[in-house]
């Protein structure tokens, strides 16, 4: 574990030192769990808004999409529920006077059991080699069943008090599980209470008549309140989708774990308004198609794993997660949840506005049913950067740090460098930029020697760079250099474009859907 968090770390050095991510407000000291996107990071996490928005819109005829406001009138939140439900169970240690989530802290826990547990299979499976039976160590070793038994009774535990939102079971199984507070070492824990992650302010131009609203905590409203202005004038028939990227505002009691945990975040969701009855049947297929989105960037299926959840939301009758493997375990990145038809229903009663649906081929009217698809576009950058990452042994003996970004996502996609700066080199790259920077992003460099170029563009994960020489000059020729292989060879200036565009668009990853 204190390698991964060496790791991380270094991922998180990484983002600052190449233009990824910075903290927010970085010349006052930074904002609490608040970061802004730099120059490469602003690049990258517009090209995942890309993959997801057109594998919503482009690759379904009977998905839309739309952008809400921000903010929205009081009453929604009343209707959602957030005003009154929209909690987290909070606890506080006495001796640090730090704060925690207390589920967060008995999830933790879980995962001790369960790593445990991991770490025994493990070891087994480099001692016994082929020979290994996984089943039968698990149903037959002692410290297995010994963890797997703490785990199993945890878990009953926390799914009991968390689906009855019983705090005074949460702080029980804190105390019995003697779990202590990371900062002070100690158990001196106050009771579990209630704590509202809305940000709210006021509208309007003076007391008297101010207003008070909320910044959205999510962008799934401002979709069902439009549900009814989408359906009518785009003629939507059931089932039908509408898709929507925007930012979300929660005041995280816990926002830790660099980007994975913000008060400010970005989202991108799309609610899918089906005929009642089918949602188990349509939750089914999106999961599917969701793990298929992700697992298309190429990770491997075994860093990510489906999570479904003990508690459900009070609109929710099925939700699971799409998890992750990060530095520090798998995490979500997903929630795929099928909302039942609560939403619309709660916001036909507050507004007192008729939003059913009349299905012609049943001639009947309802109020459709909805599975939701929800991903932080921060987290899946988080993911995607942590994965990609890696401090590679060289076989000179050095060492270079490389992001084995799919191309389709890298911020820059080729690099142009003139191999001196004279001889009429840097005017010929320039040229060749010229006639490549319409087609994908493209970056020019003349400072220092060839490699440390290279070495500066493999840390930002740019997967091809061109090297513009003398040769270029009489044959037409440049080098063209392989990030993740480091293999160069010479090709035509001709053929770039169709070299390279067809790796580096987002439609080579649409394509593979």
């Amino acid at each position: 574990m204190a390698q991964q968090d060496d790791v991380f770390k270094k991922i998180v050095s990484h983002c600052k030192e190449y233009g990824f991510v910075f903290p927010s407000s970085d010349i006052y000291d930074g904002l609490g769990a608040v970061y802004d996107y730099g120059q490469n990071g602003v690049e990258m996490k517009n090209n995942i808004k890309q993959y997801w928005w057109q594998s919503m819109v482009l690759l379904h005829d009977n998905i839309v999409g739309i952008d809400s406001a921000i903010f929205m009138h009081p009453t929604i939140w009343k209707a959602s529920g957030h005003v009154d439900a929209f909690n987290d169970p909070l606890i506080d240690n006495r001796d640090s006077k730090k704060r925690y989530r207390a589920d967060v802290l008995i999830e933790e826990q879980m995962a001790k059991y369960e790593d445990k547990v991991n770490k025994e299979v493990e070891k087994a499976r480099k001692k016994f080699g082929e020979a290994f039976d996984e089943a039968e160590f698990r149903n037959t070793n002692p410290r297995v069943l010994e963890n797997q038994k703490k785990f199993d009774n945890l878990h009953a535990r926390y799914s009991e008090a968390m689906n009855a939102m019983d705090l005074e079971m949460l702080k029980q199984i804190i105390v019995d599980e003697e779990i202590v507070c990371p900062i002070s070492g100690t158990r001196n824990w106050t009771d579990v209470r209630q704590f509202n992650l809305m940000f709210s302010t006021e509208m309007g131009a003076s007391a008297d008549n101010s207003m008070k609203i909320y910044l959205r905590p999510e962008t799934a409203q401002g979709i069902f309140v439009n549900y009814l202005n989408v359906q009518k004038t785009g003629r939507m028939k059931i089932p039908f989708g509408i898709a929507q990227i925007g930012k979300a505002f929660r005041n995280e009691i816990v926002a830790r774990q660099f980007i994975f945990r913000m008060r400010e975040f970005e989202q991108m969701e799309m609610q899918f308004f089906i005929k009642p009855g089918t949602e188990l049947d349509w939750f089914a297929k999106w999961k599917e198609t969701r793990m298929k989105w992700h697992q298309n960037l190429g990770f491997g299926a075994e860093n990510y794993r489906f999570h479904d959840h003990d508690k459900l939301a009070h609109y929710a009758n099925a939700a699971t997660d799409i998890e992750f493997r990060m530095p520090f375990g798998f995490k979500e990145v997903e929630g795929i949840h099928s909302r039942t038809n609560f939403d619309l229903s709660q916001h036909e009663k507050f507004s007192g506005k008729q939003i059913k649906y009349f299905d012609p081929e049943i001639n009947e009217s309802y109020t459709p049913y909805v599975i939701e698809t929800s991903i932080g576009v921060d987290r899946m950058f988080l993911s995607i950067m942590c994965h990609s990452y890696e401090e590679e042994k060289l076989e000179n003996g050095e060492t270079r740090t490389v992001l084995h970004l799919p191309a389709a996502l890298a911020p820059v996609k080729l690099a142009v460098f003139p191999l001196t700066k004279k001889d009429g080199l840097p005017e010929k790259a320039k040229e060749i930029m010229d006639g490549l920077k319409f087609h994908f992003n493209c970056k020019y460099e003349e400072k220092d020697q060839i490699g440390k170029r290279y070495r500066r563009q493999d840390a930002i994960g740019t997967p091809f760079c061109v090297t513009v020489d003398h040769q270029t000059l009489e044959d037409g020729t440049v080098t063209l250099r392989y990030r993740d292989t480091m293999e160069q060879k010479r090709v035509p200036v001709a053929e770039l474009r169709g070299i390279i565009e067809d790796q580096v668009s987002v439609t080579s990853l649409l394509k593979k859907l």
